[in-house]
C-alpha cells in the first residue's frame, strides 16, 4: 500500500515499485490460495507404497519411483511416497486387500492382478483390443465412461480404494519360444505362461496356459515347466534373463494389446489429505504417464538392439495367422463372458462405442507410419539397429 505520508510530501512512488510491490502481493495471495497445505502448515505426509515388483534393476519398479518423485516434486516435499519392493509387507496377490484394509497407503500394480476375483478387472488393461492401444483404453477411462465402471468392478470385489493409472504400455510381444512359430498348428499343445483374460483367449487357441509371477517365468522355462512365455517388453524381458533360455522373441500380439500401471490408494487415507496433496497424487499420474513412456520407447528399443547385437536373439513379427487367430479367440471369450456376466458386457459395449468413434477418426486420420519408415530406411525386418 502507498504511505499517505509520502503522498503529502509529494513524494509519488516510481511505476516501477508500484508493480513490483503489488505483483509481490498478489503472487503470495495466489499461493495461499492455490496451496492451501503449504500456508497453513499442515505439515509433511508420507504415504507407504507397495509395488508388485522387485527393486534393483527393474524398470517397472524405477517408474514407480518415477510416479513417487513427482508427487514429491509437484508438492514441494511435503507429500512423499515411501516406496517399497514385492514382498515387504504382502504377496503381490495381496496388494489390492492390502491397500484397501489400510496395512498399505498405496499399490503400484496392474489390473490383470485381480482378474482372478473379477474377470472384468482385466478389461480395465488386458482386455480385447477393438483397435484400441493402451493410449486410447486410458482416453475411454477418463472420458468414455470408463471410470465409473472401473469403481464398480473395484467395489465389486470388496477393494475399498481410488485408483489411479500412469503408463500406457506397448502392445506386449507375443514372447519367447524354442523356435519360430509362424502357424497356429506351431502353438497348440504349447505350455505358455500369460496372466489375465489372455489366459482364456490362448487357451481357446490350444494353448496350455500358466499363471506364473514374473520372477519365476525364466526358471520355468529353464527347467521345461512352460516351453514359452510372455512377459512385457524387451527391458523387463532382459531383466529377467530371458536371452537365457530362448533365442526367438516374437514381438506384437493381441493377447495384451494395451496395458498400464494401477495405483490404488486406501480410500479413507486419500480422504484424510488435503485436496492439494489428492490433486497432487492424480496428476502425477498424468505426468508419470507421458514421463514414462517417452522413458520406455528409449529403453525398450536400445534394450531390443542388445538382444539382437549381443545375445544374438532372432526377432520376428508375430504372424498375421496366430494375429487373426488369437482375435477369434477374443470373440469367443468376450461371447462367453459376456452371456452370463451383466457386468462384463456392461464394460465391453462400452469400450465398443468408444472405440468404434474413436478409432473411425484416428485410423482414417493416421498416415501409414511404417511406410515413412521404410521409405528411409529399407524393409523393416531387414533394418540393423
Amino acid at each position: 500500500m502507498i504511505k499517505e505520508k509520502n503522498l503529502k510530501k509529494g513524494k509519488i512512488p516510481s511505476r516501477r515499485k508500484f508493480f513490483k510491490a503489488a505483483a509481490a502481493t498478489g503472487a503470495a495471495a495466489t499461493a495461499a490460495v492455490a496451496m492451501p497445505n503449504l500456508a497453513l502448515g499442515d505439515g509433511h505426509v508420507t504415504l507407504k507404497m507397495q509395488a508388485a515388483w522387485p527393486s534393483g534393476a527393474n524398470i517397472f519398479f524405477e517408474m514407480a519411483g518415477d510416479y513417487a518423485k513427482m508427487v514429491s516434486d509437484m508438492s514441494g516435499g511435503t507429500l512423499k511416497i515411501d516406496l517399497q519392493p514385492v514382498g515387504s509387507v504382502v504377496k503381490t496377490s495381496e496388494i489390492g486387500a492390502a491397500v484397501s484394509d489400510g496395512n498399505l497407503d498405496m499399490g503400484h500394480w496392474v489390473t490383470a492382478y485381480w482378474y482372478g476375483k473379477n474377470p472384468a478387472a482385466s478389461l480395465f488393461g488386458t482386455g480385447p483390443s477393438y483397435g484400441m492401444s493402451s493410449q486410447e483404453v486410458m482416453g475411454w477411462m477418463e472420458y468414455g465412461g470408463g471410470r465409473k465402471l472401473y469403481e464398480q468392478a473395484v467395489s465389486s470385489v470388496g477393494f475399498d480404494y481410488i485408483g489411479f493409472f500412469h503408463m500406457p504400455m506397448p502392445a506386449q510381444p507375443f514372447g519367447w519360444f524354442k523356435k519360430n512359430v509362424t502357424k497356429v498348428s506351431d502353438v497348440k499343445g504349447m505350455k505358455y505362461r500369460t496372466v489375465g483374460l489372455a489366459t482364456n483367449v490362448l487357451t481357446a487357441m490350444g494353448m496350455v496356459v500358466r499363471q506364473l509371477p514374473g520372477g519365476e517365468i525364466q526358471p520355468a522355462m529353464k527347467t521345461g515347466l512352460i516351453d514359452a512365455a510372455e512377459f512385457n517388453n524387451p527391458t523387463s524381458d532382459s531383466q529377467f534373463g530371458m536371452q537365457d533360455v530362448s533365442q526367438h522373441y516374437h514381438l506384437g500380439s493381441f493377447h495384451q494389446s494395451q496395458e498400464m500401471f494401477e495405483v490404488p490408494v486406501n480410500k479413507k487415507r486419500f480422504d484424510s489429505l488435503s485436496p492439494a496433496h489428492q490433486a497432487i497424487l492424480k496428476n502425477a499420474a498424468y505426468a508419470a504417464n507421458s514421463d514414462n513412456y517417452f522413458k520406455a520407447l528409449v529403453r525398450y528399443s536400445a534394450d531390443l538392439a542388445k538382444l539382437m547385437n549381443e545375445h544374438k536373439v532372432n526377432v520376428y513379427q508375430t504372424s498375421d495367422a496366430i494375429l487373426a487367430e488369437q482375435l477369434k479367440g477374443w470373440d469367443k471369450i468376450v461371447a462367453e463372458f459376456s452371456g452370463k456376466d451383466a457386468f462384463f458386457k456392461k464394460v465391453v459395449d462400452s469400450q465398443k462405442a468408444y472405440a468404434k468413434r474413436t478409432m473411425k477418426y484416428l485410423l482414417m486420420n493416421q498416415p501409414n507410419y511404417k511406410l515413412a519408415y521404410e521409405n528411409e530406411f529399407g524393409p523393416i525386418e531387414k533394418v540393423k539397429i
